[in-house]
């Protein structure tokens, strides 16, 4: 038996912030970080919460460390918070359900009586509408998925007016967040219909409207699109799990600190290419992730008679759409010591297997053949 479900309301387009005038007599705790609140983002949100009550926690940085998470429950306790609204991007939204879910805990609240809102800023993780939060532990270098329908947001607002101050890179490594998490969820061990559909719809809006979005962050439809792709990608993943590309990522950034999306990207097509292993054909038949890669291909109308055909030139496009945004290939060309990244490998291999994301990629992957995509990836 399968389950898909999600139990958050959503509420996209421009104008969806409006959602927020309905939130009335409360003590209201804002999470987000110092840029969003120089960019005036946070006292956007603030503006539609007149009849409240609010609090910032402005201490959030990229891949938020577990000091982050503690800070931020003090400020939770101290205000006694009775709503909580993440105001920014994936690192943002997670501390924000990191902080709430330990919150509730401590000062013994009814799940259903602490509101929470995710407000994203960026269109990458999903986050607001998965049951998955990542915190770093800096010392050791290591990220943690946590995993918890309690961290689930009930409501998240996708109004695209907030993602226009997104940097290009951003956008960029964002962007490919999403379809790392679709092309992760489709050939899942766990992928179902539901997912499936999710899927494909995300991939075609990330081909589609990612370079737009990336070319002119003003373009409000491209924003109000990749803003559902990275939402759809999420509540598919949500369902389905993601892979080995996810795996590598955590630990590879954990230790080299480089943004997750773009990590993601570089990974990507040496993983599709492991993957679908296309040299290992049983009965006449390929894998079928190589198949279901091959659907894609066809979805986007690109060049697929044939599962091989399929496979290589959807690789080639995510190559040609990283070379478009500015991301690198390789962790040499990004800028990594490469000797450091060698006396790290079997830590990072190690670390990527053991990972939770791991659990559900459709082929496993030895000590030596996780190495191998590391190596691809170092360059």
């Amino acid at each position: 038996m399968q389950e898909f479900s999600f139990s958050t309301r959503i509420f996209f387009g421009e104008g969806a912030l409006e959602r927020l005038r309905k939130v009335e007599d409360k003590r209201v705790l804002i999470v987000t970080d110092r840029f969003m609140v120089q960019l005036g983002a946070v006292d956007k949100v603030i503006s539609y919460l007149t009849r409240c009550e609010v609090s910032v926690f402005d201490g959030v940085i990229p891949d938020p460390p577990i000091e982050v998470v503690a800070a931020g429950v003090k400020v939770f306790e101290e205000c006694h918070a009775e709503t909580v609204i993440a105001v920014g991007g994936g690192s943002t939204i997670d501390a924000a359900k990191a902080i709430r879910a330990i919150g509730k805990q401590i000062l013994h609240i009814e799940t259903d009586k602490l509101e929470c809102f995710a407000v994203p800023t960026t269109s990458g993780t999903g986050s607001e509408v998965t049951d998955y939060a990542v915190i770093s532990d800096t010392a050791k270098g290591v990220k943690y998925p946590l995993d918890s329908q309690d961290l689930r947001p009930p409501v998240a607002i996708l109004d695209p007016t907030l993602t226009t101050s997104a940097p290009a890179s951003v956008t960029a490594d964002a962007g490919m967040d999403v379809l790392t998490h679709a092309l992760e969820a489709y050939v899942s061990t766990n992928a179902n219909d539901f997912s499936d559909a999710m899927c494909e719809k995300a991939v075609s809006l990330v081909f589609r409207f990612l370079p737009l979005a990336y070319q002119d962050g003003e373009d409000l439809l491209a924003r109000t699109e990749m803003q559902n792709a990275a939402c759809m990608a999420g509540l598919a993943f949500n369902s389905a799990g993601l892979g080995i590309n996810h795996g590598m990522a955590h630990a590879i950034g954990g230790k080299l600190h480089i943004a997750h999306g773009r990590i993601n990207a570089m990974l990507l097509p040496k993983v599709l290419a492991f993957n679908a292993n296309l040299s290992c054909v049983k009965g006449g038949e390929y894998s079928l992730a190589a198949k279901k890669y091959q659907r894609i291909a066809r979805i986007m109308d690109f060049p697929a008679a044939t599962v091989r055909l399929g496979v290589a030139n959807l690789i080639q496009e995510i190559e040609r759409l990283n070379q478009m945004l500015g991301i690198p290939s390789t962790l040499k060309e990004w800028g990594a010591d490469v000797n450091q990244v060698k006396g790290m490998h079997h830590e990072i291999v190690t670390a990527a297997l053991a990972d939770a994301t791991y659990a559900t990629n459709p082929r496993r992957a030895s000590e030596e053949e996780a190495g191998i995509i590391l190596n691809q990836v170092l360059g």
